[in-house]
C-alpha cells in the first residue's frame, strides 16, 4: 500500500518542483519534518535529480531543502512545547506517562538533546519526529534550531548528490533507504512494548505483605 501512495506521489512531487522550482523542495521537506511522513528519502533525490537535468542548482536545492527541514522542525517543536506539554502534564498518566517520566525526558534532553537532535536527522522515520519529543521536552531553543541545520545538511547534500549522480534511476535511493524503515520501526515498536510492559507490570505488582500483628 505504502509503495502504491508512493507512485502516485512521484509525479506529483515532479509537478510540484516544475510550477514552484525550489519553493516545491522547501514545501516537501517542511512537511516531512513537521510530523507528517512525506519522505525525504523521494523529495531530496528527486531534487537531485532536477540538478542533473540543469533544473536546479545543487546549492540551491541544498540550501531550499535544509531551510524546508528547519521550518517544519520548528513547527513540530513548537507543537510539542505549547500544546503536547500541556496535555501531557494533564493527561499523561492516563497513557502510561508519570510526571516522573516527563521529568526524566527533560534531564536526558538536557544532557543528550544535541546528540541526539543531530543525529537522528540521519536516521529515517526517527528524524520525522524527533522535534516533537524535543519540544515537549523543552529542549533550549536555540540550540535545537542549530543542532537541527548541522544534522540536517549532511543528510540534505547526500541525497541530493545520489540523485544527481543516479540522474534518471534516483528512485533507487528510496528503494534502498526503503529498507531501513523497516528495521528503525521494529526497534521503536519494541521500545514501546517494553516502556508498556514495565509500566503495567509495576502498576499491577503485588504489594508488599503487611506485618502480622
Amino acid at each position: 500500500m505504502l509503495a502504491a501512495l508512493e507512485t502516485h506521489l512521484i509525479p506529483l512531487m515532479e509537478q510540484l518542483y516544475r510550477t514552484v522550482g525550489y519553493l516545491g523542495v522547501f514545501l516537501g521537506m517542511a512537511i516531512e519534518s513537521a510530523c507528517i511522513p512525506l519522505p525525504s528519502e523521494i523529495i531530496l533525490p528527486m531534487a537531485g535529480w532536477m540538478v542533473s537535468r540543469q533544473v536546479f542548482t545543487f546549492v540551491g536545492a541544498t540550501i531550499a531543502g535544509t531551510l524546508g527541514g528547519l521550518a517544519g522542525s520548528i513547527v513540530a517543536y513548537w507543537i510539542g512545547a505549547l500544546g503536547g506539554r500541556p496535555l501531557l502534564d494533564r493527561y499523561g498518566r492516563y497513557v502510561l506517562i508519570s510526571s516522573h517520566d516527563i521529568g526524566v525526558a527533560d534531564r536526558w534532553f538536557s544532557r543528550h538533546g544535541s546528540a541526539a537532535i543531530f543525529f537522528s536527522r540521519m536516521i529515517p522515520v526517527v528524524r520525522t519526529f524527533i522535534s516533537l519529543p524535543a519540544g515537549i521536552a523543552r529542549m533550549p531553543f536555540g540550540r535545537f534550531v542549530v543542532y537541527t541545520v548541522l544534522g540536517s545538511l549532511p543528510w540534505t547534500i547526500a541525497l541530493i548528490y545520489a540523485g544527481k549522480v543516479l540522474g534518471d534511476n534516483w528512485e533507487s535511493v528510496r528503494a534502498f533507504l526503503g529498507k531501513f524503515d523497516y528495521v528503525v520501526v521494529a526497534i521503536i515498536g519494541l521500545g514501546i512494548a517494553w516502556y508498556v510492559y514495565r509500566h503495567v507490570s509495576h502498576a499491577f505488582a503485588s504489594p508488599e505483605e503487611s506485618p502480622q500483628a
